[in-house]
C-alpha cells in the first residue's frame, strides 16, 4: 500500500466514521477495499486500488451491500453516481476519494430535495403523521435552538472553496475559505456550516479567522481558537502577511490520538494557504495576492 493511499484511508475514517474505507476481508487481493457512502441507507462499494494510484484511477468494482433498507435500484444508483464522481474528480497523480465522496453527497442531496419536492406537490401527508413530525421539529428545534434558527437563515449555502485533506501521525486537517462582507455574514456562515454538517460540529477543532473592510476606512478582524491554543491568532496573520481582505477560514481539525507539538500550527496554516490558492486568491508566481472579493473558483460547498 502506497502511502498516499494510506493517508487517504487514515483522513477518510477520520472524516466520516471509523470503517468508512476498509479492505475487505472477503477477498484475498489485498488492494480490494469497502467503502461505505456516508448518509443514511447509502450502499457500500467494492474497490480496486492499483499500486501506481494514485497515479491511475481507482477501479469501482461494484456494490457490496444494499442502501436504502434494500429499496430497488438504490444500491445501483448509488454505484453510478460514484462512477461519476470519481469519472469528474480524478486528476492524475492526486488522491480523488475525499474529493469523489463530497461530490456525490451533493448529488445525492439533490436528488432528494428534488424528490421531496415532488412528493410534496402530489401527496399531503395524513394528519396524524404530520402533526408527528411537526411535534419532531418541535423538540428538535427546542433542544438545539441557536443552531436550528441560524442554519436556515443562509439560503443557499455559503460558498465555500475547500482545500486539500492533509494528514500527519492520524490526525486530518481541512480548510475552506469564503467571501465575506461583514462581520454578521462571517458569523452566519460558520453557524451554518456547524449546523449543516455534522462531520465538522463534532470535530475537535474548528479554528477560524476573517478580515473586513468597512465603510468609512473601517476595519474588522477576528479569530478564534476553539480550543487550540494560539491556532486562531496565529491565522489570522498569516491573511495580514498575505493580505486578504473581505475573506474568512474555518480551518477543521480531527484529531488522531497523536501529539503534533509545534508542527500542527504549520499544518493548519498550510492547510488555510491551500484553501486560499484554489480559491484563486494568491498568485503562485510574482509575489502578489488578491484578497476575497469573491473572484475565486468554488471547489467545494459542504
Amino acid at each position: 500500500m502506497s502511502e498516499a493511499l494510506n493517508d487517504e484511508i487514515e483522513a477518510i475514517n477520520s472524516i466520516y466514521g471509523d470503517n468508512t474505507l476498509v479492505q475487505s476481508t472477503q477477498d484475498p487481493d489485498p488492494s480490494i477495499f469497502i467503502l461505505t457512502l456516508p448518509g443514511d441507507n447509502t450502499a457500500s462499494l467494492r474497490l480496486q486500488f492499483p499500486a501506481e494510484y494514485p497515479d491511475v484511477p481507482p477501479v469501482v468494482l461494484g456494490t457490496h451491500s444494499l442502501g436504502a433498507a434494500g429499496k430497488h435500484g438504490a444500491a445501483a444508483h448509488d454505484l453510478a453516481l460514484f462512477r461519476e464522481a470519481v469519472g469528474e474528480m480524478y486528476e492524475p497523480g492526486v488522491v480523488c476519494l475525499f474529493d469523489a465522496i463530497e461530490k456525490v453527497q451533493e448529488l445525492l442531496s439533490a436528488a432528494g430535495t428534488k424528490e421531496g419536492s415532488q412528493t410534496e406537490e402530489t401527496a399531503e401527508p395524513p394528519e396524524e403523521e404530520e402533526k408527528e413530525a411537526k411535534e419532531a421539529d418541535k423538540d428538535q428545534t427546542t433542544n438545539n435552538p441557536d443552531l436550528d434558527s441560524i442554519s436556515n437563515t443562509v439560503v443557499p449555502p455559503p460558498p465555500w472553496t475547500l482545500s486539500a485533506l492533509f494528514t500527519e501521525n492520524k490526525s486530518t486537517f481541512l480548510a475552506r475559505c469564503a467571501p465575506v462582507t461583514s462581520p454578521t455574514q462571517a458569523t452566519s456562515f460558520l453557524a451554518h456550516l456547524l449546523a449543516s454538517d455534522k462531520r465538522v460540529r463534532t470535530a475537535t477543532h474548528n479554528i477560524t479567522a476573517w478580515r473586513i473592510r468597512g465603510d468609512g476606512g473601517t476595519s474588522f478582524q477576528d479569530c478564534d481558537d476553539d480550543g487550540e491554543t494560539a491556532a486562531g491568532g496565529r491565522l489570522l496573520h498569516l491573511m495580514q502577511l498575505m493580505d486578504l481582505w473581505d475573506a474568512m477560514v474555518v480551518v477543521t481539525r480531527w484529531y488522531g490520538g497523536q501529539k503534533l507539538g509545534p508542527r500542527r500550527f504549520a499544518l493548519i496554516n498550510q492547510t488555510a494557504r491551500d484553501a486560499f490558492v484554489r480559491a484563486g486568491w494568491v498568485r503562485e508566481e510574482g509575489g502578489t495576492t488578491t484578497g476575497g472579493s469573491g473572484s475565486g473558483k468554488k471547489k467545494g460547498g459542504k
